[in-house]
């Protein structure tokens, strides 16, 4: 039997709350330690399903790991076992993590060769890897898939830089050959990379350690090769999507929350956005203060006509915060166009909100209008079950606004991406048991 939340909805929290590091970040930053043989901390690593097992895989493979603190940990990479690459063990381990493929950079760049079994992971339709293939061929990677056994051998022994323009702006896809392009031998340079935070603390880490990345924060990255990386200390950012989901949390259960130290201006456009639907919040020094809002109502363009929030690389809107944006618009006054342009199954939870009594058309599997209530009709609970990790919190959000009972299946969704979600969110006040 697998755990489930049951949450006593339609209450009012108050309190402060620390959004945890950033699980995307962390995916990249603890698979950069395989660079080098020396020792690398990092802190204000994430208690999450999804960087829990990449630590684990990394131990598997002989990196000498030592927890430090709760959220600190020392990773030293002198002894990997590549023999490990071909294990049943690994297969398993591996493709049941999509963070798995981030290794594939750092092992091609430091050993010159790789394997990984073909990758799980989200079901938010296809989120392709060629990105990152297509990027370690151009710097001279040559690949062979074994369908036999699933996996994807890849030899890299001599790897130069060199030019490449990303088909898209995939973050991986990006980290991935940035941690290839640093020991490559000459310079490579990354056109149409992403830019997101994660991308730029990745950098700035691997340039302590001594590559030579310039153009951190644009989309034109040129990356001049060296020989060898050392050791370094990092601390992670904190998660931008949690504090997108703690502002929504508030303005929908109408709550006045402080979410502590949130790296206001690494934020990007993600308060402005929620500020277009109405909701009033503050900056306290590097806290955000969220009033309690009994309304908050959606702005329309200047001309008139009516508001639309859509997803785009950064940095534009992150999809991570559409699912959100869309469950706090329904008791927003006014309606809104959410446009989900990168995934094409991510809005399909709207089935559940529903259920629930929002008034929410779906056009197509891109986008959906949201018809506020204006906090004049309260949502009613129901059982339901997480899709995805963003839908998982979306729904949890809609449950503690919602009136009576309501019981969230398949929470293992949302535990691989939010660290102790229940206990925190007790500590605001909020009645939410595990089951």
């Amino acid at each position: 039997m697998k755990d489930a939340f049951v949450i006593q909805g339609g209450k009012r929290l108050k309190g402060e709350i620390v959004p945890q590091g950033a699980k995307n970040e962390a995916l990249q930053i603890i698979s950069a330690v395989l660079l080098t043989s020396e020792k690398v901390t990092i802190s204000n690593i994430p208690d999450i399903k999804d960087v829990n097992k990449l630590i684990d895989l990394l131990g598997d493979m002989g990196v000498t790991i030592e927890r430090l603190a709760p959220d600190t940990y020392s990773f030293e990479a002198k002894n990997i076992d590549l023999n490990f690459f071909q294990s049943e063990a690994f297969k398993a381990k591996g493709g049941g993590l999509r963070g798995s493929i981030m290794i594939v950079g750092p092992l091609l760049a430091r050993f010159g060769k790789a394997s990984i079994p073909k990758p799980g992971g989200d079901k938010i339709g296809r989120r392709r890897l060629d990105t990152h293939f297509l990027g370690f061929e151009k710097l001279g990677a040559k690949f062979n898939y074994n369908p036999e056994d699933g996996f994807f051998n890849v030899d890299a022994t001599d790897l130069k830089g060199t030019y490449i323009l990303l088909d898209e702006a995939s973050v991986t896809g990006t980290a991935n050959i940035v941690m290839a392009a640093v020991l490559a031998k000459g310079t490579t340079t990354i056109y149409n990379a992403a830019c997101e935070p994660y991308l730029q603390q990745l950098c700035k880490m691997l340039n302590r350690m001594g590559a030579k990345i310039t153009g951190i924060g644009s989309n034109l990255l040129t990356i001049e090769g060296v020989t060898e990386l050392g050791g370094t200390e990092h601390r992670m950012l904190p998660d931008m999507i949690e504090i997108g989901s703690f502002i929504g949390l508030a303005a929908m259960t109408g709550s006045e929350i402080t979410i502590k130290d949130v790296h206001y201006k690494e934020l990007g456009i993600i308060p402005e956005v929620f500020k277009k639907l109405g909701i009033k919040l503050e900056l306290r020094g590097d806290d955000i203060f969220i009033p309690a809002q009994d309304h908050y109502e959606i702005e329309s363009f200047i001309d008139g006509s009516s508001m639309t929030i859509a997803d785009a690389p950064w940095p534009g809107f992150t999809p991570d915060l559409l699912s959100i944006v869309l469950v706090v618009a329904i008791q927003a006054k006014g309606s809104v166009l959410i446009h989900q342009k990168m995934f094409e199954s991510r809005l399909f939870f709207v089935d559940k909100l529903l259920d629930m009594g929002a008034q929410i058309i779906l056009c197509d599997p891109h986008r959906a209008v949201v018809i506020g209530l204006d906090k004049q009709v309260q949502l009613r609970g129901i059982s339901m079950t997480s899709p995805d990790i963003r839908a998982g919190v979306s729904l949890l959000i809609a449950a503690l606004s919602a009136q009576g009972e309501s019981t969230i299946y398949n929470i293992e969704q949302i535990e691989r991406g939010y660290q102790h979600i229940d206990e925190r969110l007790r500590a605001l006040g909020a009645d939410i048991k595990r089951i």
